[in-house]
């Protein structure tokens, strides 16, 4: 397994690999993997003949006092998962690489990146972007897997790929839960035994409201109040947002009329988690 860690060595690399006739598929990751991640490693090795990873936690997209500098991390076991699985190659740049000095262009999401994670975390996506951008250049991948727990994400980046042109084939996979339904996701490392038990409440919540639209049930408020009472019954659960979207615009709707993004951000203690599920109404009778 090659360890890349220029910019250099990564384009040399991944030239070489394509003068050989291979497709490249690129897993962006920042680290301390789990199973959900290696799903996305599979579905890359699916994809292309030759597979690279990145290691890489981006300053660009936390904001002053969030968790850049305690952001989980296994290098060790990270590389040992990845080689197991004969990845090709892990790029793990250190930001100085990413972003060298001077560096003063950043991409930037309009309507996509507004609402749900945008409104709590402004300069969120503008770090996803141009950082997701910069790996792709640099990679020179052919696809990129996704995991669609990050659903706002994923639909930003689809976006950004078309209007730039940048040529790439953006994949996006199913959630990877664990067997109580908590959405896999490094952050949960932070949460204490009581916190990991509450945190359940927004998988749950999904729950319901995917039974209640099975029912037949179609309109947003009842469901957005519903879910809201589902998660507000656990005492270290505080909600940032609970919305349902267009699945495809995001923009904000009223009835579930075709497929919509049931999307949540909940805080337990000092860690907030992410989940989402699209619910889709049953056909007219």
């Amino acid at each position: 397994m090659n360890i890349l860690k220029s910019a250099e060595e990564m384009k040399a690399w991944a030239d070489k690999v394509h003068s050989q006739g291979h497709k490249l598929a690129l897993v962006p990751t920042m680290g301390f993997l789990h199973a959900g991640h290696l799903s996305l490693v599979r579905e890359a090795q699916e994809r292309c003949t030759k597979v690279v990873v990145s290691l890489f936690v981006n300053p660009t997209q936390f904001a002053p006092g969030e968790d850049l500098t305690t952001y989980p991390n296994d290098i060790d076991g990270d590389l040992e998962k990845l080689k197991s699985m004969g990845v090709d190659a892990v790029f793990m740049p250190t930001p100085d690489i990413v972003y060298p000095d001077g560096f003063d262009t950043f991409i930037a999401p309009n309507k996509l990146g507004q609402d749900l994670c945008g409104a709590s975390r402004p300069i969120h996506f503008r770090g996803v972007c141009t950082v997701v951008a910069i790996l792709f250049r640099v990679t020179r991948c052919d696809s990129a897997v996704f995991g669609q727990k990050d659903y706002q994400q994923l639909q930003i980046i689809k976006r950004m790929n078309r209007d730039l042109h940048l040529g790439v084939d953006v994949i996006g996979m199913p959630i990877i839960r664990e067997n109580d339904g908590l959405a896999m996701s490094s952050r949960n490392a932070y949460l204490s035994a009581t916190e990991r038990q509450q945190a359940l409440c927004l998988s749950q919540s999904l729950e319901w409201a995917q039974r209640r639209v099975k029912d037949g049930e179609r309109d947003v408020e009842t469901l957005s109040n519903g879910i809201r009472q589902q998660i507000q019954a656990h005492p270290l659960a505080s909600i940032d947002y609970v919305k349902l979207v267009d699945a495809e615009t995001l923009e904000a709707v009223r009835d579930l009329e075709k497929p919509v993004l049931c999307a949540l951000a909940v805080q337990l203690g000092n860690t907030r988690l992410i989940d989402n599920l699209v619910l889709t109404p049953l056909p007219a009778a």
